[in-house]
């Protein structure tokens, strides 16, 4: 029996082991982040708002998956509440990077920022003055706590500026230094001696805050540029110095930026000597799972500990292929604050339509350099709704199934799986079998008879119009034309008469919110439409619907 039983546990535990190393590729770092989050913990037992022992233990812990007592986050947000009410909703006169901080931590533990004690934490982050008063740091932050969880931009009346995504974005690109990086105050009025030199820890945040609009031409070449600079700028151990010292802090934002970014810690631009990035953070590491500030210190930083973990953390969840750190539509939701993956978008859109997170920021393929639908296409790959033919070709030419555009559609609405065999031409060992089904089940694309679906059947322009348009409503957008106004629409198409009567209004509806071009001459409604027009259909109309 004894031998029995000791077969069984050695049996559990190899089997256990096995699971670790395909949760992550990376056993010294699930360790590591295991001894870090029991510290933290142990160190953390009553967060409160702060840069030391309040929101980035939180995030941390929230977002490393580590087995943490409801009643621990609980207690953060009934402090926060309390503080809150305390200060009238007024975080600090000066500093908007308080109110950024406490809004990402709350949209980790699932609670929501725009109803504490009353307060909309959100608002403040819409004053665009006050906001970058406090140097590059200010945008940076704002951008990434309102992508945190897909936020709208909030309205601020009592702000001399009011603040828009655009306007931080392009804060961020004309501070950008020549030598291709940022530093606190570099490039704007308040430039001090100093600040004409790249700072890793800026930069990562600069590249954190860019990460998730790569499919922008300008942002996509800053990003490079930063890469490139920062490539440069990296130890010979992997790390960073700054101010002369080598320190984690600068190594931790330049890992998460990597990890926002979609980029591999092995990436060879981010490999010296051997040693990589991780590398470079582990090394800071105490026995007792605490961090050290400088590699010349001989005891621990509390500041130090809670920024190495949450980098620890960015990297864990890029090998395991979860959303990245700060993209937090997988976080736990509160049952009385609601979803918060589904925040952003139009106020009349299904309740399972959700954004896309960025999960391949940068991705290309050879064959669309140049291609007039090439950022449509990069768009959708790096949010992996639409993927190539081969790693370098998405054959953009190519023409595009029934099958296929139910699988697309599908991922560009977030829409949740549903699994009932609706055809007998489209069975659980095919691989578009959800997607059709799913599909099918909100009412974006039929059947061609109540038991044939036709998956590998190609897709027509009017109906690639009918299928989106249905797209577009469940995402809130309104659809429906009066017959004149479709016929307004469509007199100035010299074709529009071969187009049949059950796509008019769609396509009239495509065209007049610019998801089908305006600028030819013809439809073409019975043509065979091509990959790179679906994938410019349904980029349209993702940013039309407030998706992307």
């Amino acid at each position: 029996m004894k031998n029995k039983i000791t077969i069984l546990l050695t049996a559990i535990i190899i089997l256990s082991s096995c699971m670790n190393v395909f949760a992550s590729s990376n056993p010294k770092l699930d360790e590591a982040i295991a001894e870090t989050a029991s510290y933290l913990y142990e160190t953390v037992q009553n967060p409160q708002i702060g840069a030391i022992g309040g929101e980035w233990a939180v995030i941390g812990l929230a977002r490393s998956g580590y087995d943490v007592p409801d009643s621990y986050y609980q207690n953060y947000y009934s402090n926060v509440e309390a503080y809150v009410k305390n200060c009238g909703g007024k975080l600090h006169d000066k500093k908007y990077t308080e109110y950024s901080r406490v809004i990402v931590a709350l949209t980790a533990i699932g609670k929501n920022p725009a109803d504490v004690a009353g307060y909309n934490l959100l608002t403040a982050i819409g004053d665009y003055d006050n906001t970058i008063w406090q140097g590059l740091n200010g945008p940076v932050w704002a951008l990434i706590a309102l992508d945190s969880g897909g936020y709208e931009m909030p309205q601020n009346s009592d702000a001399k500026t009011q603040a828009t995504r655009e306007l931080y974005l392009n804060r961020i690109l004309e501070c950008q230094l020549p030598d291709g990086g940022w530093s606190l105050f570099g490039g704007t009025a308040a430039e001090e001696s100093g600040n004409s030199v790249s700072d890793p820890d800026i930069t990562g945040m600069a590249l954190q805050a860019l990460a998730k609009y790569q499919d922008r031409p300008e942002v996509k070449k800053a990003t490079e540029e930063a890469l490139a600079c920062m490539s440069a700028m990296q130890n010979e151990n992997g790390g960073y110095s700054h101010g002369g010292a080598e320190n984690l802090e600068s190594s931790v934002q330049m890992l998460t930026a990597l990890c926002e970014l979609g980029i591999s810690a092995d990436d060879a631009r981010f490999v010296k000597n051997g040693n990589t990035l991780l590398d470079a953070v582990l090394s800071f590491r105490n026995s007792d799972g605490s961090f050290q500030h400088t590699s010349n210190d001989s005891g621990n930083s509390q500041m130090s500990t809670e920024q190495g973990f949450y980098a620890m953390v960015a990297a864990q969840r890029a090998l395991e292929g979860k959303s990245s750190l700060y993209r937090m539509s997988d976080s736990p939701v509160s049952a009385e604050d609601g979803e918060t993956d589904n925040a952003a978008g139009l106020p009349g859109k299904h309740a399972d339509v959700s954004v896309k997170p960025l999960t391949k920021p940068g991705v290309t393929f050879a064959d669309i350099a140049g291609h007039s639908n090439q950022l449509a296409i990069e768009a959708l790959a790096a949010r992996e709704i639409i993927n190539g033919k081969s790693a370098d070709a998405f054959d953009p030419d190519a023409t595009m199934t029934r099958a296929e555009y139910a699988a697309i559609v599908v991922k560009a609405l977030g829409l949740p799986m549903k699994e009932e065999a609706k055809f007998e031409d489209a069975t659980k060992t095919d691989w578009f079998f959800p997607f059709v089904n799913t599909a099918c089940s909100y009412g974006i694309i039929n059947g061609i008879s109540e038991t044939e679906f036709n998956p590998n059947g190609t897709i027509t322009r009017e109906e690639a119009a009918v299928m989106t348009a249905r797209a577009a409503k469940l995402c809130g957008m309104n659809t429906e034309l009066e017959t004149a106004a479709v016929r307004d629409v469509l007199a100035g198409f010299t074709d529009y008469v071969t187009a049949s009567d059950w796509a008019r209004s769609a396509l009239a509806f495509c065209l007049r919110e610019q998801i089908l071009s305006e600028e030819e001459i013809e439809i073409l409604p019975k043509q065979e439409i091509k990959r790179c027009e679906i994938a410019q259909m349904l980029y349209q109309m993702l940013g039309a619907a407030n998706q992307l």
